[in-house]
């Protein structure tokens, strides 16, 4: 499609009598097409000089611009190796000359100049590399290469960073490359002179792009981004650099390797080893102490340059001064160095994308995402008209009147209104930055401290805590202190949460990153005070899982609890990303962890009913088992081979059965398979049917239970498998029902009545609820029945005793009474209900109880979890009223809906007492007591 019919914009001539020169050299030229070349020409000596040079080329290119591009690029790839000096400087002269004028024209919008000239600049070096290969293969001096290793460089890749790795490259742009070669395509013998020859295919190679002739030069190239420029060789062994970058990697290579990418040579290569640094640019926790290392490299960036001051237009570097380009730069990629580790949507390479990704999640708000990226555009546009004047890697803005007046013609605007325009925006960008990287700069305007806290000897130990001895982590918490003290004061009693808060630091083992945090969120500062206020045992597990924190951030911690399902998906696809299967177990405890302190935090912030939290403690540990069964049986069966007939499912007992549990609730568990008549696995080393489900079962096991780098996710008790104990781990299909039909006790079959299949085959799974709800749906003897429930109530309050006051858990009339009853009523009831409040309504139907007599238990149970659930957060241990303090006390009456912990006491205790009676009078005997 024609240039000409497609122009919108076209800059005026600086020099008319250029311009003239221009419309005579090319006659061909007419209209809105004529316009364009006179003005460019007029205003840019290099433009015209192009026009000038390649005039018979251009008629023919302006009928179709982007068939023409091509075309160079194709002639360029296709040039012989001892012609590629001039074929690349040929075509580095139309391809500028092509996208200036498409850019001037308005023809091609910014992304799709700085697209085609970074293809262009992957084609060049590709062409470039193969020459200097090519070389080195045909005298011998690469090991072990032939002509058929030219195109992939005999394992050796360039990749594009900064620009050119986003795809971003500016008009007059240098290229920065990092050269490395794959040491393994070499035997040891030969590595030296392999390496050897790849760095003079490096210096080949730089100098055929580099060097200026009388055909001109393709691009400036630097190879100063690679680790420890000043020591090492231009061209390095992969496994060196991976070494480098594990060791002493910087913040500012993390950020570099955000836009890396392999652009020539070994392609494939380039992307193992870019696999490679994962871990290194993006780390799995929220990274916020990257603000202050990309602050304190602009600061450097300013005083190298002599940057400082106000914005003033003259001479005002585009790209490094304030407000320019480098500084959005920066705010993007800090901020996906935050969180790109924790979500690989935001690892994109251009600024443009990254800002919408941010946006799109939340990191950035949107109107800074819309300013900056029109800011970002036309700062780009600004700089590219520049250096379209002299082709001079130049980033500054005039120094004289008569140059804006140039650069205003070449931008076809109005030189006022073109200088407010700019200067409005480096304003703009500079405030939203700044505000980013130095809030309040540094100075905080928090309150004095109260005078309880503020006579405190407690503050002035915390710089003797681990978490502060870096002179990094001081510095930060500093800023921070002023702010903490306030907010303590503002507690209803701040003494009391001070020493709270200082059991949290006395823990914790580090405080860069989480001081960060807090720092570019002050918000997690109220947020740790009130669950420290709560919660000191709650404090202790945030010292030594801090990163939990990091999910505050996401954007959407407060949002409503996803349910099992949305669960289940996030953790299988987080586990998806690892490849390792210790990596899935750590990742998993890491997933864990996050929602569980999620839960936790919405039931402290009311944000959830004690019901509603139980079930959500329950369905995490569902999804839970979810993700990592088919993990643990992957990666079993790479040893023993395929899971052996139909597979296995994992049955929920007890309180995960009845989807209801707390925040240290272990999980009671039975495994049932079905060998289908098959006797052994087939694997690399084959295992019998029995043999193979009963460890498989204990793989799962301790991939729930055992304590790696990220803890554990749960504790698991099997004990309600058949025969207990005593029996196999795993129980096959076929003699789990034999059992239940034949052998078991009443208990079991009340044990059976919250059981519920969690995880593994549907099909299996769907039998075993088939066969559930046949076996307790069938008519029994209610007096047996509640003669047996009678007699293991006896049972276990010999074994355990009468629980003490605050116990919701054991004693007469509290949970566990309460749920042998409800259990006793499903087991009798057709439809074996699974919550407990729901079976003892069923009782109360089928006139086993008084309806209000149900009701009352159902609401004692109610009253008795809500202490639980909320006891059980906030201590480990037995609920010791008096050491609860201020906030823990405060948070189990509003569960609880007492006045005060008396009263609260009191109510448990003549509602457990009313409840041990309504069961007395339901159960055979009246001494259940003794």
């Amino acid at each position: 499609m024609k240039l000409g019919p497609r122009i919108t914009r076209t800059p005026h001539a600086f020099e008319p009598d250029r311009a003239a020169e221009i419309a005579e050299h090319l006659p061909w030229a007419d209209g809105a097409l004529r316009a364009l070349l006179c003005g460019a020409g007029g205003s840019s000596p290099y433009l015209k000089a192009l026009m000038e040079r390649e005039g018979d080329w251009l008629m023919g290119a302006v009928d179709d611009p982007e068939t023409t591009f091509d075309a160079v690029l194709r002639g360029l790839a296709e040039a012989p190796p001892d012609q590629a000096d001039v074929a690349l400087r040929q075509a580095k002269r139309r391809v500028a000359l092509l996208l200036a004028l498409a850019d001037l024209a308005g023809v091609w919008a910014l992304e799709e100049v700085t697209g085609r000239l970074t293809r262009f600049a992957d084609t060049a070096v590709q062409v470039a590399l193969e020459v200097a290969i090519g070389g080195e293969i045909r005298r011998g001096k690469l090991p072990g290469m032939t002509e058929d290793d030219v195109q992939q460089a005999g394992g050796m890749v360039a990749l594009a960073m900064g620009k050119m790795g986003a795809g971003e490259l500016n008009y007059s742009s240098d290229i920065d490359l990092i050269c490395l070669f794959d040491e393994t395509r070499f035997d040891p013998d030969d590595y030296h002179d392999a390496r050897a020859s790849f760095v003079r295919a490096t210096r080949k190679m730089c100098a055929l792009l580099s060097d200026l002739t009388g055909e001109g030069y393709v691009f400036r190239t630097d190879l100063r981004l690679r680790p420890d420029p000043g020591v090492t060789p231009v061209c390095m062994a992969m496994e060196t650099a991976e070494r480098y970058y594990e060791s002493l990697g910087r913040t500012w290579e993390r950020a570099a390797y955000i836009k890396a990418r392999p652009c020539a040579g070994d392609i494939a290569a380039g992307e193992r080893f870019l696999d490679t640094l994962t871990p290194f640019v993006w780390r799995k926790h929220l990274d916020f102490a990257a603000i202050q290392d990309a602050h304190d490299m602009r600061l450097r960036i300013r005083e190298h340059k002599r940057l400082h001051g106000p914005i003033t237009l003259p001479g005002h570097d585009m790209k490094l001064g304030r407000g320019g380009i480098r500084e959005i730069e920066f705010f993007t990629q800090t901020r996906q160095i935050i969180a790109g580790g924790r979500d690989p949507s935001l690892r994109l390479r251009g600024t443009v994308e990254g800002l919408a990704a941010l946006a799109a999640k939340g990191w950035v708000p949107e109107d800074a995402a819309t300013a900056l990226t029109g800011h970002y555009r036309a700062h780009r546009e600004v700089e590219h008209r520049v250096q379209m004047i002299q082709d001079a890697q130049t980033h500054d803005l005039p120094g004289t009147e008569e140059g804006f007046a140039r650069l205003a013609a070449l931008m076809g605007r109005d030189v006022a209104e073109m200088k407010r325009d700019i200067a409005d925006r480096l304003e703009d960008v500079h405030a939203r930055i700044e505000s980013f990287f130095a809030p309040e700069n540094g100075q905080s305007t928090a309150p004095e401290p109260p005078a309880e806290i503020a006579a405190s000897p407690i503050p002035a130990r915390w710089l003797t805590y681990p978490a502060l001895r870096s002179e990094r982590a001081a510095a930060i918490f500093r800023r921070l202190r002023p702010d903490i003290l306030a907010r303590l004061g503002d507690t209803a009693r701040p003494e009391e949460a001070l020493s709270a808060l200082d059991g949290f630091l006395a823990g914790l083992p580090a405080g860069v990153q989480l001081f960060s945090l807090f720092e570019a969120n002050p918000q997690l500062i109220d947020l740790l005070i009130d669950i420290v206020g709560t919660s000191p045992d709650l404090g202790v597990y945030l010292a030594r899982n801090a990163a939990v924190f990091d999910a505050v951030i996401g954007g959407d911690f407060f949002s409503p609890w996803p349910g099992v399902a949305p669960l289940a998906a996030m953790l299988q696809t987080r586990l998806a990303r690892e490849d390792d299967y210790e990596r899935k177990l750590d990742e998993a405890r890491r997933w864990g962890k996050e929602w569980h302190f999620r839960a936790g935090v919405h039931l402290l912030r009311g944000l959830m009913t004690p019901e509603e939290g139980g079930h959500a403690y329950a369905e995490l540990a569902e999804a839970t088992l979810r993700g990592l069964w088919p993990v643990v049986q992957d990666e079993f069966a790479r040893k023993y081979g395929a899971p052996p007939g139909r597979g296995a499912v994992v049955l929920g007992m007890g309180s995960l059965g009845s989807a209801r549990l707390h925040a240290r609730s272990d999980l009671d568990l039975i495994v049932i398979y079905d060998p289908a008549g098959v006797e052994a696995s087939e694997g690399r080393r084959p295992l019998p049917s029995r043999t193979y489900y009963a460890r498989l079962t204990q793989a799962l096991v301790t991939a729930m239970t055992a304590p790696t780098s990220e803890g554990k996710l749960y504790e698991v008790d099997m004990r309600l498998r058949p025969s207990g104990n005593q029996g196999p781990v795993a129980t096959s299909w076929p003699a789990f029902q034999s059992y239940q039909r034949d052998e078991a006790w009443t208990w079991e079959h009340l044990a059976l009545t919250r059981a519920r299949v969690v995880a593994g085959d549907d099909g299996l799974g769907a039998d075993v609820e088939a066969f559930r709800a046949d076996l307790l749906g069938q008519a029994r003897d209610k007096d047996t029945v509640l003669r047996d429930v009678a007699e293991m109530r006896a049972r276990i309050a010999a074994a355990k005793g009468a629980g003490a006051p605050a116990d919701p858990k054991l004693g007469r009339g509290r949970m566990q009474d309460i749920e042998l009853l409800a259990q006793g009523f499903a087991l009798l009831l057709p439809d074996t209900p699974r919550r407990i409040p729901d079976a003892l309504r069923g009782g109360a139907r089928a006139g086993w109880i008084a309806p209000a007599a149900a009701e009352q238990l159902a609401s004692t149970y109610d009253l008795c979890w809500a202490l639980q659930i909320g006891a059980r957060l906030i201590r480990d241990g037995a609920l010791d009223a008096d050491a609860l303090g201020a906030g823990g006390s405060a948070f189990l009456q509003r569960l609880t809906g007492a006045s005060d912990m008396d009263a609260l006491l009191t109510r448990l205790s003549a509602q457990a007492d009313e409840a041990a009676g309504l069961i007395d009078a339901v159960l055979p005997g009246k001494d259940a007591e003794s």
